[in-house]
């Protein structure tokens, strides 16, 4: 089994070069895109593992087949889950794009990279990924797909090589060519130096489109043909009766809200019959990805980390899309696979993890420190059985409709507050997973409520806000 480094020293400078070999159609940007950056003249250390962060959007924690959803067909994904562990308790640093992503890429929490609304760029003092790694390894960095920091679609990524930005928005579209891309470049790149790649594809987002397509309900229902397949509701179908002004005014707003009701469950189900079939078409393009991977022979020295920027509500709570804590909306897939050194087929249902552990545990595994103040921690030892936990609870920021909402989740317990709204939350994690029962006002749960704002305003004191961030955007304990 190979043995990869616990640290690198600093990889020195470097130069740039172009990219060697023709490619595939699909990676003939590489020829045009900028060009990726030669190893420095001294290379001190051993060469890591090629690094694979796989993105999707908007997706659903509970959309892979191969754990456990019915309604579903994930051949790409569920081979992914057979080589490496999937985290069950993973969540978001903030449920929407942007800032979510702005968490993923620096392990920093939004309120520190000054990204707390969608299309605002990380602040020039945070390092993304990329950056980090061109200075101080001789790895390629590339970036395939949606950026959205701040714009969606763009050849300029910092830290990166751009291979294609996608089509549009249109993840009907764009995702078959973000994956070309990739094949592109795996089928031909010079193997003499690892790689860090970024795959970022932007289904299955297109519901939000679906969504506005579909706001009326006509009196005939949409295809009845369709009836037998439809899903079931879920079991917390229905809205909490104590809930933040913000989050009442989010489900008002959205779609179904607009209609005044008017959305029959058979509506919600073929919405969420709906939103399974764009899962099963970025699947496709996955399920390409990762085959490229395998022809290629780079499986076995490649760490793959598959994770979402946010979830979707899909009828939880009456919701849909994202911005909000319950955790639909901000619990996330999380697989990583590494083969002999993260368990093939790893289920693990108890460990909590959030998306500014991803930088910390990239770096883990290449052999260099992560970029100072890190939010999160390395999961390797939680992957390689040293550790239970790697973080004793994760938080998640939220900027809704001018709304500040924190969200603690702890081993057990999910604490939710809204900034300046006297309604808390408390739920038992274990009892109650799908966030039905509010026990913030009983005195059995008294302690519990206590520790958990505990915990968040210690957390806020370890934050650094981003310079320029207004008053109104800064978080503050309660």
């Amino acid at each position: 089994m190979r043995e990869y480094p616990k640290d690198r020293g600093d990889g020195g400078g470097m130069t740039r070069r172009g990219f060697l070999g023709a490619g595939l159609a699909a990676s003939a940007a590489l020829a045009t895109g900028p060009a990726l950056r030669a190893a420095p003249a001294v290379h001190t250390g051993k060469h890591g593992p090629n690094v694979l962060l796989i993105m999707t959007d908007q997706q659903h924690l509970e959309t892979i087949s191969a754990r456990g959803c019915a309604h579903v067909a994930t051949p790409g994904l569920d081979g992914l889950c057979g080589r490496g562990t999937t985290f069950r308790c993973s969540y978001s640093g903030h449920p929407l794009c942007s800032p979510g992503r702005s968490s993923l890429w620096t392990g920093r929490m939004p309120s520190e990279t000054g990204v707390v609304q969608n299309g605002r760029p990380i602040h020039k003092s945070i390092p993304n990924i990329g950056q980090w790694f061109r200075d101080r390894t001789d790895y390629e960095t590339v970036y395939v797909g949606k950026w959205h920091l701040p714009r969606s679609f763009t050849h300029t990524v910092p830290g990166f090589a751009t291979l294609t930005p996608g089509v549009s928005g249109q993840g009907n579209l764009g995702d078959t060519s973000t994956a070309l891309a990739c094949e592109g470049y795996l089928r031909n790149r010079s193997a003499d130096r690892p790689f860090l790649m970024v795959a970022s594809f932007f289904q299955p987002h297109d519901i939000c489109q679906w969504l506005r397509l579909n706001q009326s309900v006509p009196p005939e229902g949409r295809y009845p043909s369709l009836a037998d397949a439809l899903p079931p509701l879920p079991a917390n179908f229905a809205a909490n009766a104590a809930e933040a002004d913000a989050l009442c005014r989010q489900r008002d707003g959205d779609e179904p809200g607009k209609n005044k009701g008017q959305w029959t469950p058979d509506h919600w189900r073929y919405y969420r019959w709906s939103y399974y079939r764009h899962i099963e078409m970025v699947d496709a393009e996955i399920g390409r990805l990762l085959a490229a991977l395998d022809a290629t022979g780079r499986t076995g020295d490649t760490l793959v980390v598959f994770t979402s920027d946010h979830g979707e509500g899909l009828a939880h709570h009456q919701m849909v899309r994202k911005n909000f804590l319950y955790d639909e909306a901000a619990r996330v897939p999380l697989i990583v696979s590494l083969p002999g050194h993260v368990p093939a087929g790893g289920d693990d249902a108890r460990s909590l993890a959030s998306g500014v552990d991803v930088v910390p545990t990239v770096c883990d595994y290449v052999g260099i420190k992560p970029p100072p103040h890190q939010r999160g921690r390395s999961l390797r030892p939680v992957l390689e059985g040293k550790a239970r936990q790697a973080s004793p609870f994760v938080v998640s920021e939220v900027t809704s409709r001018g709304a500040l909402a924190r969200m603690v989740r702890s081993p057990r317990y999910k604490y939710i507050t809204y900034k300046g709204d006297p309604v808390e939350q408390v739920f038992d994690m274990q009892a109650d997973p799908g966030e039905t029962r509010n026990l913030a006002g009983a005195s059995q749960a008294a302690s519990v409520l206590a520790d958990h704002r505990r915990m968040l305003a210690e957390w806020e004191q370890r934050l650094t806000p981003a310079p320029g961030l207004p008053a109104k955007e800064r978080w503050r304990s309660a």
